[in-house]
């Protein structure tokens, strides 16, 4: 049994937006005909199915109700690779991509095998796409969370970078249990003060609260990450971490106070200030 309606005419009466619309559909069209996204329009006049019909249905009302994107198609492109999500980990964003640029830019400059730690690395993504980019970073990824570690470890198997990625269970530091020392520390903390009125919207309702806020200020893990930095980086190793848009001042008095050097602010491409570095 097919819906007698074309895709052309489900598009076009869908309340979302174009766009969003467009890559629900080409997730159904995947999911259930093996379809490339091309077919929205070579094949617009096409009919789905009652079980896709369905899909597309239940997709469409779960973004109306605010779902997110990635989570309804279970996955989310991140430099050059593509990541598979659930709600069990923060959904990669663009100005994230600043940390991988700034690992690949040093490791350029080291000219060596370079070993890295990415803490709190939710879905991989920072590891995954430097090892991708890079057969030269031996990368030490890091998670509380069980269920993330999971889906990580997933997306490593897919992507086929098990011999540079491993895996540890734990809070921060504490996930090490033998004393190595890295030439790169990266992070993307939970930096959002947890009054902030946008955790109440958008996406950030549905993501994990642990990933997007300390419960406090938004400064607790950035202090933890930083200050450990110099127990565990090599001499003039790099540490480089993500922070809230108006939180590069107290980050950097952190690095100050931490005894870090050659401190400096990167923008993202929104011209917000994103990342700060330093160096122990």
């Amino acid at each position: 049994m097919s819906v007698d309606l074309s895709l052309r005419s489900l598009l076009g009466a869908s309340l979302l937006p174009p766009n969003e619309a467009r890559i629900l559909m080409a997730h159904v069209l995947e999911h259930h005909y093996q379809l490339p996204r091309s077919a929205i329009l070579s094949r617009d006049d096409m009919t789905l199915h009652s079980e896709a019909f369905a899909h597309w249905k239940e997709l469409e009302r779960k973004r109306m109700a605010g779902e997110p994107i990635a989570y309804l198609i279970g996955k989310r492109s991140f430099y050059n690779i593509e990541l598979s999500v659930g709600p069990g980990v923060l959904i990669p964003r663009p100005e994230t991509e600043l940390l991988v640029e700034i690992g690949l830019q040093e490791i350029t400059r080291l000219e060596r095998q370079t070993q890295i730690l990415d803490l709190g690395t939710g879905s991989g993504a920072i590891a995954l796409a430097i090892a991708h980019e890079e057969p030269r970073a031996q990368i030490t990824a890091t998670d509380e969370s069980k269920e993330a570690l999971e889906i990580a470890a997933m997306n490593t198997r897919h992507l086929d970078l098990i011999s540079q990625v491993q895996f540890k269970q734990g809070s921060w530091y504490a996930a090490l249990k033998t004393r190595g020392l890295f030439d790169i520390i990266l992070s993307n903390p939970p930096y959002i003060d947890s009054k902030d009125p946008h955790l109440n919207q958008g996406d950030l309702r549905f993501e994990p609260i642990s990933a997007l806020t300390d419960h406090a200020q938004g400064l607790t893990c950035l202090n933890e990450i930083i200050y450990g930095a110099m127990t565990h980086l090599k001499p003039n190793g790099l540490i480089a971490v993500e922070h809230g848009f108006d939180q590069s001042g107290a980050v950097v008095s952190l690095m100050k106070t931490a005894g870090l050097h050659d401190i400096q602010i990167h923008q993202d491409l929104g011209g917000h200030n994103r990342v700060v570095s330093a160096r122990k």
